[in-house]
C-alpha cells in the first residue's frame, strides 16, 4: 500500500507505517491528515495487525505543519470575502477539529502504536507522537513544541497529551520557551522509553518490542490498552469501577488457560485475532 505522505507494510502481524516525504522534512501537508486516519482505520477496521510502528525516512522524523500548503487563494469578490471574513473562525474550528481526529484515530485505535523518532520531531509532530502508546528515539533525536516560536498555541493535540506523559512543569517549561528537548532528557522525564545510537539499531528494537506485543493475546493487548486510556481520563474508582465490569463481559478463560500452557511449553500461543469492526448491518 503506497500513499503520497506514507507507505504501509504489514508482515508477521505487525503494520509499519512510514513517512515518506525525507526531501520535505516530512512535513505535514493537506494529504497527510486525510491519508493517516485512513490508514489506521482500515488496519484497525479489518484486523489486519496486532500492533503499529509509525516512523520516518531522511534525517528528520517530521519538520511538522507546512504552513504554507495550507495557504488560501486570495478572494476578490467582495460578497465572497465578506463571507470567508465572517465564517473564518468555524472554518478555522472545523479544520483543526479534522486535523485533530488524525492523531486521536492513533489514540482510540485497539491495538498498540509505538512511535520511532529520529532527528527532529517538531510541532505536529508532538502531536502526533504523544497521541501514540510508547516512543523510541535515536540520540540525535529532539522534540520541540515549535508552535509558540513561530507565535502559535500548539492546537491539534499536544497540551491535553503531554501534560498526562511528564510532569506538568517541565511540559510547562517546553511550551512556554519552544526549546529542544534532546532524546537523553526525553528519556530522563519519561517522554520516551529507550534511545538508541542510530536508525538502524532503533528500528530493530522498536521491532523487537512490537513482536513481543504480536505474541500476547489480542483480546488482552486491547483491553490493556482500553483501560489504560481510561484510566489516565478517570478517577481511580472509575478506573476500578470499569475494569471489573470490562473482565465481567470481556474476560476468555480459554485466553488465560492457552497463555498459561504456550508459556509452560515454551511454543507461541494460538490466540484468537481481534475480531474485524462491522460498519454495517447485516
Amino acid at each position: 500500500m503506497t500513499d503520497s505522505c506514507f507507505d504501509v507494510q504489514i508482515a508477521n502481524d505487525i503494520a509499519h507505517i512510514i513517512l515518506n516525504r525525507p526531501e520535505k522534512r516530512n512535513s505535514m501537508i493537506p494529504a497527510f491528515w486525510n491519508e493517516l486516519p485512513e490508514i489506521v482505520h482500515d488496519i484497525d477496521e479489518n484486523a489486519k495487525a496486532r500492533v503499529i510502528v509509525i516512523s520516518s525516512t531522511g534525517p528528520h522524523f517530521t519538520s511538522g505543519l507546512d504552513v504554507s500548503s495550507f495557504a488560501k487563494a486570495e478572494i476578490t469578490d467582495p460578497a465572497a470575502k465578506r463571507a470567508a471574513r465572517l465564517r473564518a473562525g468555524a472554518d478555522f474550528y472545523g479544520t483543526v477539529k479534522n486535523m485533530q481526529q488524525a492523531f486521536t484515530a492513533l489514540e482510540e485505535c485497539r491495538v498498540p502504536v509505538l512511535a520511532a523518532i529520529q532527528g527532529g520531531c517538531i510541532g505536529g509532530g508532538v502531536d502526533l507522537i504523544t497521541a501514540c502508546d510508547m516512543r523510541y528515539a535515536t540520540k540525535d533525536a529532539f522534540i520541540t513544541i515549535f508552535e509558540t516560536n513561530i507565535g502559535m498555541t500548539a492546537d491539534v493535540g499536544t497540551f491535553p497529551r503531554i501534560s498526562k506523559l511528564i510532569a506538568d512543569g517541565v511540559a510547562r517549561e517546553l511550551a512556554y520557551t519552544g526549546r529542544r528537548m534532546p532524546a537523553d532528557e526525553a528519556k530522563d522525564v519519561g517522554l520516551v522509553n529507550r534511545v538508541f545510537d542510530d536508525h538502524a539499531a532503533m528500528m530493530k528494537g522498536v521491532m523487537e518490542v512490537a513482536s513481543e506485543i504480536t505474541r500476547k493475546a489480542p483480546l488482552a493487548v486491547m483491553g490493556c490498552k482500553r483501560l489504560m486510556n481510561y484510566s489516565r481520563d478517570h478517577s481511580v474508582q472509575d478506573g476500578l469501577d470499569y475494569i471489573a465490569i470490562w473482565n465481567a463481559s470481556m474476560l476468555q478463560r480459554e485466553e488465560i488457560f492457552e497463555a498459561m500452557k504456550s508459556n509452560a511449553e515454551k511454543r507461541p500461543g494460538e490466540f484468537v485475532d481481534l475480531p474485524p469492526i462491522k460498519k454495517h448491518i447485516g
